[in-house]
């Protein structure tokens, strides 16, 4: 064996009856044409196709009917011409007879194809424009994975794929469906990989098959004469065919646990896959038949058939002779990695590439599970050198962690270790119930993570909401402050009031006349009646005449006169100090702040320090204020101070322990307290004494109060339906603060004032009928009128309606 040829070994493996004697002496045979076909959307990994076409819809032969949805996600094509009759839930090749969204189509048995259109070179196509074409031709792994072509094809910028390897092995026992395609279609195997070649440049070509498969590896050498293809044939074991496993055999490199082919620069294509490639690319076919094995003792012609994609599984077990009195488990796939099927009703799909109908005699049922003995015999057979016998327990305890930690993943559900296991434990089905638990388990904490990023970018977003809130609140508290400052500034503008107040009120009624006018112009277009059009002229005219008199006010008007430069600026240099400050203060309190903030406070500082400059510069320009009474003033200002030099000693005096800085600032406020509390008695003792009210002012109020009280008492206790002999007692006393509010009213000097009772008329009720109806009436007109589509009959019995309510309400005389 040259260097070239070398091959290397796996770990494990075992070597079971391959049966492939049953299927692989016929030629491939071409399925009969079904009557009905049924395309499940999902035929691949990914997103189920979308539907392009509707029910009663013709299609032709190779039309797509479904578009990809998504990146990984392949398009369908009617396998036959026909009508589509359906879309919905139709059987599906499942283990659990499970219904799965499909398109049916009842062939019209013309079998009619769509008009083809394959590129005239492909080598002149950009490998975008290549890709594309795989992806719509519908092509995905026909080794039994069933990922998208186009997309595994697509290897990432960091990812230079050196070598490409074709795999030819099919290692499952019964299959034999690669094994006939490379001995009767080896030329367009050969095509199909000078196609992907073309496409990713690999540096070498190396095409996998085992040594049980004289022909095919014949075949395929004749077909590789005048390529530099490798035909690397080695000893027959199972299961050599999975990808990683190959890999090693070709090349001698082991694909890191969790990693990808392409993470080593490497890429694997079943044959199949590459016979498609070629009809996609060379004749334009979509991918819409398969190679399929029938086999099984059950059969009476077992055999390989091309047969639509869609296609009953019932028909094609017909076709090769079923015998229903001896079929005791069908199976899609192999005896190892395959599954039982409940009926013979679900429809062939891209990845089915084996029908087993077997007898009972041929594939017994397994014998009860016994304990495990720790034989050791799976660890052996795993092809992964993983732990079969750890793994078992730790999915029996549902231990995820350690089922992770011990490479569970990297299992490949061969059913090597199931196979030889003498305790007969279906191993396989623990480690798929347990990766299927783990991916959940992964879902709820991608989607709970996925909600608390939510959450806190919607936390994030109040909080911003609520700084610009605030900041908007400041700035009309300054533009307020700003207002009223004006105001107090500006001795002009109390005479001008006056003016501008008359000024404003014609503004308003200009621009009210003017939307009056708008909307009854709205409804005479309408509806064009003479009273409209009476109306329209009179409101016009109503409009003139108030933008008129607005004109001559404004031309009448005094020029305001211009506010002080100096005091405008002053007022601004004063509002600027008291935010920076404030900003500093803020940041200030930050604990440990970091270097842009320490920045932030350094820029802040010296913008402080110049606006504190100009604002002195701008209050020495200012003219001195008038002067208020010095002993009120600065009386007011000690008050305060002393105030809040309280407030703040008895906020640091409440921290319990306080640190050597609070003491030195509590002993600080201390004395500045003392200070501040001396020099406002001084001023008190300075300013003169505040006239004394007289002793008859508070006898007075007091006395007010009193019979204020007492009247409410008495109001409260008759409304509440009181007895005669609870409101004497009330009445008595309200009588009593009476006389007391006349003493004191006597005592203060001040003349009493004329008390003079007088009585509600009672509610007219016909009255207020009246006023309600006239309301009504007037409320439904407006809405009439608001209301274009109105018709005109209705606005007049409307009209009709408010003018006699109001002549009633005029005419009538309580």
């Amino acid at each position: 064996m040259s260097a070239q040829e070398k091959i290397w070994d796996i770990p494990g493996g075992i070597h079971p009856a391959e049966r492939k004697e049953l299927s692989n002496r016929t030629p491939i045979q071409q399925a009969p044409l079904p009557k009905r076909l049924l395309l499940p959307l999902v035929q691949h990994i990914g997103a189920a196709a979308e539907p392009c076409v509707v029910v009663g819809q013709r299609v032709r032969k190779g039309e797509k009917v479904a578009t990809a949805n998504g990146v990984v996600s392949v398009p369908l094509h009617a396998p036959t011409s026909g009508t589509v009759v359906f879309i919905g839930e139709q059987p599906y090749p499942h283990a659990s007879g499970m219904l799965a969204p499909a398109i049916v189509i009842d062939s019209d048995g013309l079998d009619e194809w769509v008009e083809l259109t394959p590129p005239a070179d492909y080598r002149s196509l950009e490998p975008g424009e290549l890709l594309t074409l795989i992806r719509e031709a519908g092509i995905n792994g026909l080794g039994g994975a069933g990922f998208p072509t186009a997309v595994k094809l697509t290897a990432r910028p960091t990812q230079k794929i050196h070598t490409l390897i074709i795999n030819g092995t099919e290692c499952e026992p019964y299959i034999t469906a690669d094994d006939l395609l490379m001995r009767e279609r080896a030329a367009e195997l050969v095509a199909g990989i000078k196609i992907l070649a073309h496409l990713i440049q690999p540096e070498q070509v190396l095409i996998g098959i085992e040594d049980n498969k004289p022909e095919a590896i014949a075949a395929v050498r004749a077909a590789c004469a005048g390529h530099d293809y490798q035909v690397r044939v080695f000893p027959t074991k199972y299961p050599s065919g999975g990808e990683k496993q190959l890999i090693q055999i070709l090349t001698g490199v082991e694909v890191p646990s969790g990693g990808l082919p392409a993470d080593i620069g490497i890429l694997c294509q079943n044959v199949g896959t590459c016979v498609a490639i070629h009809d996609a690319v060379l004749l334009g076919k979509p991918l819409i038949s398969r190679i399929t094995t029938l086999t099984g003792e059950a059969l009476a012609r077992p055999g390989n058939v091309e047969a639509l994609i869609g296609t009953p599984v019932g028909e094609l077990l017909a076709f090769a002779g079923l015998d229903t009195s001896k079929l005791n488990r069908l199976i899609m796939g192999g005896p190892m990695m395959g599954f039982t099927l409940p009926s013979l009703d679900v429809p062939l799909i891209k990845t089915s590439n084996c029908l087993l109908a077997s007898t009972a005699a041929e594939l017994p049922p397994p014998p009860p599970a016994m304990p495990c003995i720790r034989c050791g015999e799976c660890a052996e057979a795993c092809p992964a050198s993983l732990l079969p016998q750890q793994l078992h327990f730790f999915a029996l305890g549902q231990e995820h962690e350690q089922l992770k930690a011990h490479n569970l993943f990297d299992c490949i559900e061969c059913g090597a270790c199931a196979y030889v296991c003498p305790s007969s434990i279906p191993l396989v089905q623990y480690y798929r119930a347990a990766k299927a638990e783990i991916r959940e388990l992964e879902q709820k904490q991608l989607k709970a993570e996925h909600s608390k990023q939510r959450f806190e970018q919607r936390q994030e977003r109040l909080r911003r909401a609520e700084e610009q809130k605030e900041a908007e609140r400041k700035a009309r508290a300054e533009k307020a402050a700003r207002a009223k400052a004006a105001q107090a500034e500006a001795p002009v503008a109390a005479a001008a009031a006056p003016a501008d107040e008359a000024l404003k009120k014609l503004k308003i009624e200009a621009s009210m006349a003017q939307v009056a006018l708008k909307k009854a112009e709205k409804q005479l277009a309408a509806h064009d009646t003479s009273e409209l059009q009476a109306q329209v002229a009179e409101l016009r005219a109503a409009a003139e005449a108030a933008q008129k008199a607005l004109a001559d006010a404004q031309a009448t008007a005094p020029v305001p006169a211009p506010k002080p430069a100096g005091d405008e600026a002053l007022k601004k240099a004063k509002i600027d100090v008291a935010m920076l400050k404030a900003q500093l203060r803020k940041l200030e309190k930050t604990e440990a702040p970091d270097d842009d903030q320490q920045a932030e406070i350094a820029r802040l500082r010296q913008q402080l320090e110049a606006a504190e400059k100009a604002l002195v510069d701008l209050q020495n320009q200012a003219p001195a204020p008038a002067a208020k009474p010095a002993g009120d003033e600065a009386l007011k200002k000690a008050k305060i101070e002393a105030a809040m030099l309280k407030a703040q000693l008895r906020k640091l005096e409440k921290i319990e322990n306080p640190d050597d800085d609070q003491q030195t600032e509590i002993a600080r406020l201390r004395q500045q307290l003392e200070a501040a509390e001396k020099a406002l008695v001084g001023l008190q003792n300075q300013a003169p004494a505040p006239a004394a009210k007289p002793a008859g002012d508070e006898v007075l109020k007091k006395a007010k109060v009193e019979l204020a009280m007492k009247r409410a008492e008495l109001k409260k206790a008759e409304k509440a339906g009181a007895d005669e002999a609870d409101l004497q007692p009330l009445r008595a006393a309200l009588t009593a603060a009476e006389q007391a509010l006349h003493a004191a009213e006597a005592t203060s000097g001040k003349p009493a004032p004329e008390q003079v009772r007088t009585e509600r008329p009672g509610v007219d009720e016909k009255f207020k009928a009246l006023k309600t109806e006239a309301a009504f009436a007037r409320a439904d007109l407006r809405k009439l009128e608001r209301d274009e589509s109105t018709a005109s009959e209705a606005l007049e019995q409307a009209r009709t309606r408010l003018a006699e309510a109001e002549r009633k309400l005029n005419e009538y005389q309580p």
